[in-house]
């Protein structure tokens, strides 16, 4: 049976579609037959991160008006096996996406056997990210630690808790897992964002990864390469540790600390003062 995963955000600009790419791939590379679905219709990203862009013929909103079906719609990824990615519309209109239609192929989806459905949320809580937010069996929150971003995601859990499938239905609720993106601790020690344990504090769900500001994520997007893949950076390792942690791995957190100064550096700071 498919696990629907929901990667979603209150707040745009937050790396939503960098997870969804790095989280789905993350999954695929550990053997499970993953695809990574795009909800943001109009604004379609992912095939741009995922480097597929020139292979996108039908998408997600032609198998759902049925002009065109899944094995015409779905891109396989050239670099990981059972990886899959489902891109949208750029020209349809969110309301395209309708609750009936994306239930037949979730469910389709499920029945090829797809272990795990990452659906690519829009950020906020328009169209797009209520039908994403519904369906999900677990969602993975991604939140900067600023105060807007962290409010702006406690407001989806509040979706999640009371309009989502399995909330209507009286099912076991949403698996919430909480992912902290863009962190700083140079930052954090200047006081200009929150720290780990005041997210935490704030959301109150289980902590699935912290992952870096990294000039890694830039270059991976521009080239169209998931950040998972980048095994050098710390970003694409701290999203592999996240993916671990998913699976229900026991991992320690990295990056979190300021990088110690060399003795040069000391030497330097004492001459300047």
């Amino acid at each position: 049976m498919a696990t629907v995963i929901t990667v979603t955000s209150g707040k745009g600009g937050v790396g939503k579609t960098t997870s969804s790419a790095a989280i789905g791939t993350g999954l695929a590379m550990r053997g499970h037959k993953t695809v990574i679905i795009d909800f943001d219709v109009g604004l379609r990203n992912l095939d741009l991160i995922m480097g597929c862009e020139r292979r996108v013929v039908f998408d997600f909103v032609n198998v759902i008006n049925g002009e065109a079906n899944l094995s015409q719609a779905l891109i396989k990824d050239k670099r990981i096996d059972n990886l899959f990615i489902f891109p949208t519309s750029q020209t349809r209109d969110k309301d395209a996406l309708t609750m009936q239609g994306v239930e037949k192929v979730l469910t389709d989806l499920a029945s090829q056997g797809f272990e795990y459905i990452v659906c690519d949320s829009p950020a906020g809580i328009e169209h797009g990210a209520i039908t994403a937010l519904y369906f999900a069996d677990e969602a993975v929150i991604v939140t900067n630690p600023e105060v807007s971003s962290v409010r702006d995601s406690d407001r989806i859990l509040g979706i999640l808790a009371s309009k989502s499938r399995r909330a209507v239905r009286g099912e076991a609720p949403v698996k919430e897992h909480l992912l902290i993106t863009r962190f700083s601790p140079t930052r954090v020690e200047r006081g200009e964002m929150l720290g780990i344990k005041d997210v935490q504090d704030i959301l109150a769900i289980p902590l699935m990864g912290v992952i870096p500001e990294s000039m890694a994520v830039l270059k991976a997007s521009n080239t169209g390469t998931p950040v998972i893949l980048d095994e050098q950076s710390e970003a694409g390792q701290a999203y592999k540790d996240a993916v671990g942690r998913f699976l229900g791995e026991q991992r320690p957190l990295r990056f979190l600390e300021m990088p110690k100064k060399g003795l040069f550096q000391k030497i330097f700071k004492v001459a300047a003062s």
